[in-house]
């Protein structure tokens, strides 16, 4: 579907609220216990392969991919299996979960050593093995990601270093603390996969990310860094590769449709740390903010922290939370309990009092538009929601209803404050389900 508007150009005039931005990452001490899910990742569950009484290390294996897109779990801290149990995800979903003990050394797994890479086939055993999903939020297995079918036609490889929530700003430390990680995970990806071009695309509001690029990869042939206007939701992969490129992905498409790789600039960065020491994905950047938090921090937490203890190494909360949200206001998740675990595709945390989390009364559409103008895929809210409150399922499709990247951008700007984004997402699986909600 061609846009007549530039994507780019469209979406929403968030605040940005980086308050954290200057902030250098605090590596926070393991926690007395983890909860590790085998569902961190979207796919099938990861598969226990340990159990109670088990003695674990940093580093070891407690959950194994259960098939092509899945990702294996390892254990974060050192100690004892203490249980096997379900727990409930945000999404509703129940998920096993191994939950370690530790014994407070920090032992790694005397069985970890850095990857033998030779070849593609190598190198993407090699992310399979260390368990990396997408670190931007979306949490898509990156083995899978690195074996594009038409991997020959696979011409471009942009790092999403947008980072356009308001509060986040892990990926920014990552650029600015780990630059010479970022590159040689970019240099890996490139002999591996024969891609040529490289885009590491920054939004404006990261001057100082952005100059130490430019400078890093002054005189690198096929690197590019490109500055992005400081709109969200600019680094929703759809935009980023309009924005990056002028290619547009089609409809039900990949981004490897149009010979496009995305990686976020952490997960790009981590394959370069595992090939160097061969330490599997067992912890996780995090920007702790928001209204109740008493020192908002970049932290780094080993996976399966409670949440409860992170406010409290950030100094805890003012007051009890009316809301607390895995990832940004605009995409993330809220969540229920304070004892939930950090999940690998954790990049915030924040925790909100009763004004900041209020939801003001919705009123009737003024059929203003504003949905309209302002959605970044080109699509009509207003005509998906009367085609869903029909139940039109034909009419939902001749909408591209699908299209929606469910950015929430459209209740953003609703003056009358209507739930648009939630419509959308219920309008997108009638469609998919082809009957009524």
């Amino acid at each position: 579907m061609k846009n007549v508007f530039k994507r780019a150009a469209l979406g929403g005039a968030v605040p940005h609220r980086k308050h954290t931005a200057k902030m250098e990452t605090v590596k926070m001490p393991a926690p007395a216990k983890v909860a590790l899910p085998m569902i961190q990742h979207i796919g099938a569950p990861a598969v226990p392969v340990v159990k109670k009484g088990d003695h674990v290390y940093v580093g070891t294996l407690v959950g194994e991919a259960a098939g092509f897109v899945s990702a294996s779990v390892h254990s974060s801290v050192s100690g004892e299996v203490t249980e096997i149990a379900d727990v409930m995800l945000p999404s509703g979903v129940l998920a096993p979960c191994v939950v370690v003990a530790s014994d407070g050394l920090q032992e790694r797994d005397p069985a970890i050593q850095p990857p033998t890479v030779t070849d593609h086939e190598s190198f993407v055993a090699a992310v399979r093995k260390s368990g990396l999903v997408g670190l931007g939020g979306a949490g898509f297995p990156t083995a899978v990601k690195l074996s594009p079918k038409n991997l020959d036609a696979m011409d471009t490889l942009i790092i999403n270093g947008a980072e356009c929530e308001p509060y986040i700003t892990a990926d920014d430390r990552e650029f600015l603390e780990h630059p010479e990680d970022v590159l040689a995970g970019i240099a890996a990806v490139k002999k591996y996969l024969g891609i040529k071009k490289v885009i590491i695309a920054i939004e404006r509001n990261k001057p100082e990310a952005i100059d130490l690029m430019f400078s890093l990869t002054k005189g690198e042939s096929g690197i590019t860094v490109k500055p992005l206007i400081s709109k969200y939701p600019q680094g929703a992969e759809k935009i980023l590769i309009e924005s990056c490129t002028g290619r547009e992905v089609p409809q039900g498409g990949l981004p490897a449709d149009v010979g496009v790789l995305v990686m976020n600039v952490a997960s790009v960065s981590f394959v370069s740390k595992y090939l160097k020491t061969g330490m599997p994905l067992v912890t996780k950047r995090l920007t702790v903010d928001g209204d109740l938090v008493k020192e908002p921090k970049n932290v780094e937490v080993c996976i399966g922290t409670s949440y409860r203890e992170v406010f409290d190494f950030c100094g805890g909360l003012t007051e009890e939370p009316a809301k607390i949200i895995m990832g940004g206001p605009m995409m993330g998740t809220a969540v229920m309990d304070m004892d939930f675990p950090v999940l690998k595709q954790n990049n915030a945390l924040l925790a909100f009092g009763p004004k900041a989390a209020h939801l003001p009364e919705p009123g009737p559409c003024i059929r203003c538009a504003r949905c309209i103008v302002s959605c970044p895929m080109g699509l009509s809210p207003v005509e998906i929601a009367g085609a869903f409150t029909k139940g039109d399922v034909d009419g939902l499709g001749k909408l591209k209803t699908d299209l929606c990247i469910e950015c929430g951008t459209c209740t953003y700007v609703c003056p009358a404050k209507r739930p648009v984004t939630q419509t959308m997402r219920l309008a997108k699986q009638m469609q998919k389900q082809g009957g009524k909600k």
